[in-house]
């Protein structure tokens, strides 16, 4: 079962990426990382100077009368097959994924070259359905992993012997990484460049590129939002976005109720009939899902926070913190900042967080 190294020596000098991609790939998968690779090797010769720290190479399965990517941009191989194969030691395999992962990843020739390559990594990364590629070339047996929430019960019905979540953002199983769809893969290079590389550079990235340093791996792929308004009716499914946006204000269930043209005992009844809980128990696990996006975030401190996500109190956002995360926000936040940098949070930042 080819399964990369995880102690093999690594040669001096940057990292060998390679991004290998079954045409038509998703161009994100492929410029996602890419991108985040390039900013590690331009912020660390400005800091520092000297070589690069990754040297990042593509190539892409062609398949005839196909694009290289679902966009229709025409992206080509900057090494070729035959090269590959004069590789001895590779530091990452990136997969891509798109359509052409999931339609091709039995092909004999990419499981191969798949399968080679992995045997020579030392880490071995899934960018959303290029899952698929892996489990097809068999480097994934018995691990733990996620790809886009759609077609995780199709990767999970393709190879049983998988652990496929389709909660979080990212796993890393071992030296195996696997992400959520698309711009999920660049949480996760950003989590390898970080490993690779230490916490400093990895906030100048997410700095330079707009980030959030870091959208932890256990995160969801989707928000409390998103998952509260799969199946509502139109009115209330409009007024959950609307209550994740207004957390700021002191929201309360009259005021809920007559937004939606209804008396609080009607309201209360059908939100609990179609959401499951009570909006006093969605206002709570919106704030709290906000409050931790800012805290991880790096960009306020408890207080500050407490504030903008509409906790009447530091106390309140503790108990409930406590409630839904086992955990007080200040030690929450301690897991995700390194080092202090208090800055100032309008309620706008807030409620775009």
């Amino acid at each position: 079962m080819p399964v990369p190294a995880p102690h093999a020596p690594r040669r001096p000098g940057p990292r060998r990426i390679l991004i290998l991609a079954a045409a038509p790939a998703q161009l994100l998968d492929i410029a996602g990382p890419a991108e985040v690779l390039s900013q590690a090797n331009r912020l660390w010769a400005a800091d520092h100077g000297g070589p690069a720290l990754y040297d990042v190479a593509c190539h892409i399965v062609p398949e005839p009368g196909s694009a290289a990517t679902s966009a229709g941009l025409a992206i080509g191989s900057s090494v070729e097959r035959a090269q590959l194969a004069g590789w001895t030691e590779l530091d990452t395999l990136i997969v891509a994924g798109g359509e052409g992962a999931r339609r091709r990843a039995g092909e004999a020739p990419l499981r191969d070259l798949t399968r080679d390559l992995a045997g020579k990594a030392a880490r071995v990364v899934g960018i959303c359905t290029g899952a698929f590629i892996l489990g097809g070339a068999g480097c994934l047996h018995g691990r733990s992993v996620t790809t886009h929430w759609r077609w995780c019960a199709e990767l999970g019905r393709r190879h049983p012997d998988l652990a496929v979540d389709p909660e979080p953002i990212f796993i890393q199983d071992g030296n195996v990484w696997t992400s959520a769809g698309i711009t999920a893969g660049m949480d996760l290079t950003l989590a390898l460049v970080e490993a690779d590389h230490g916490h400093g550079l990895a906030l100048s990235i997410a700095r330079e590129l707009v980030m959030f340093l870091r959208r932890p791996g256990g995160q969801k792929q989707f928000s409390t939002v998103l998952s509260a308004q799969a199946g509502l009716s139109v009115r209330l499914a409009d007024l959950v976005a609307w209550m994740g946006a207004n957390l700021h204000r002191p929201l309360c269930v009259e005021d809920l109720a007559a937004r939606v043209g209804l008396s609080p005992r009607q309201f209360a009844r059908a939100f609990q009939g179609e959401v499951g809980t009570t909006p006093a128990r969605m206002l709570e696990t919106l704030r709290v899902e906000t409050a931790r996006r800012l805290l991880e975030s790096e960009q306020a401190n408890v207080s500050a926070v407490a504030r903008l996500c509409g906790f009447k109190a530091d106390e309140t956002m503790r108990r409930a913190f406590l409630r839904q995360v086992g955990v007080p926000p200040g030690n929450y936040r301690d897991r995700f900042r390194r080092t202090p940098s208090p800055t100032n949070l309008t309620s706008q930042d807030a409620r775009h967080a």
